[in-house]
């Protein structure tokens, strides 16, 4: 797998994650024994940054990393650890972005990480109001001035968001929901991200599986699969869900993109690959919900990028067939 340095923070991290929203709930079920043979197929597999979130689960996700470092002596200290607050409840909004709630979440992801630091904690998709007045970056401050953490970023939403988070003192990482369906922040934020030496952390670099190339309309999913219940931002914003496209039309537009594909390499492989090659990105953080989605993620670290002419053509696919089509923040 290759590195990349995690942003200023100067960590060098595969830049091949592994996102587990999908261990902890919302993506159908996941046994206990399944994830952690997940997390270590993609630690095999040279993945040394898991993301997850304090709510992923309520804490399940990130009971189950602490679980395998526990178990997995060879990667405490190397695995990079990227967790998430503000969206969990108790006590829930508003008093999760209180320097009462910061501290207490903080304190419970501590627990069920089991280590004495967190690496990255990140502000989960907090609405932009209560970022914009600035004291959670200040409780942040003070965790990191204390040792509780070592460093804070933001999971945002919109590019509007982002370029305001960007430029706060402090914030080390941005996850920002990037794919060959969601090209914006190539325009509107990689100069910046790059200038401030902020690390990029890239979510649903597959849109929810729909850049895999295996689904079909009319496809259904389990009903405590997001999938199904947030397809059209039932519970939460519509974008983290196939990026923010009605389901049957993402199906057609990956499906259009299938002939671009070079040979022998799957639609997941060139997608994950498109996201790679842009320079400001610091690492991509695919789910998988079993040890053979884990493996195949990180194929694309070891393909060749694809190219000046091909990276226009999906540009030009993204500007006519896609960008009309995007629904929720953005």
């Amino acid at each position: 797998m290759n590195t990349r340095i995690f942003g200023r923070t100067g960590r060098a991290v595969g830049e091949i994650g592994l996102g587990t929203w999908q261990l902890g709930a919302g993506w159908g079920d996941v046994t206990d024994e399944v994830a952690l043979a997940t997390l270590r197929a993609a630690w095999d597999a040279g993945t040394t940054l898991f993301d997850t979130a304090d709510v992923y689960g309520m804490g399940r996700s990130e009971t189950l990393i602490g679980k395998f470092l526990r178990e997995t002596p060879a990667a405490r200290g190397k695995v990079y650890v990227a967790t998430k607050l503000g969206r969990f409840s108790p006590p829930g909004w508003p008093e999760n972005f209180t320097r009462t709630g910061v501290r207490q979440h903080t304190e419970a992801s501590l627990k069920r990480l089991g280590v004495d630091a967190l690496d990255l904690t990140q502000f989960h998709c907090i609405p932009f109001d209560v970022l914009k007045k600035g004291e959670v970056f200040e409780h942040a401050r003070e965790l990191k001035r204390e040792g509780k953490i070592r460093d804070f970023g933001v999971s945002v939403e919109s590019m509007e968001e982002a370029d305001f988070c960007v430029r706060q003192e402090g914030v080390a990482a941005l996850q920002i929901i990037f794919n060959i369906f969601r090209q914006k922040p190539i325009a509107t934020l990689f100069a910046e991200a790059k200038k401030r030496n902020v690390a990029l952390l890239v979510r649903l670099p597959l849109a929810s599986g729909l850049l895999g190339g295996k689904m079909k309309k009319g496809q259904t999913f389990p009903a405590n699969d997001h999938r199904n219940f947030n397809r059209d931002g039932q519970q939460f914003n519509v974008g983290e869900t196939f990026a923010g496209l009605p389901f049957e039309k993402g199906v057609e537009l990956a499906d259009a993109l299938k002939s671009l594909v070079p040979a022998g390499e799957t639609l997941a492989d060139f997608s994950l690959r498109w996201c790679l090659d842009f320079d400001a990105v610091s690492v991509l953080i695919p789910g998988a919900k079993n040890p053979e989605q884990a493996r195949a993620n990180t194929r694309a670290s070891s393909l060749a990028p694809l190219g000046a002419a091909l990276h226009a053509k999906l540009e030009e696919f993204y500007a006519r067939e896609v960008a009309a089509h995007i629904r929720g923040a953005y």
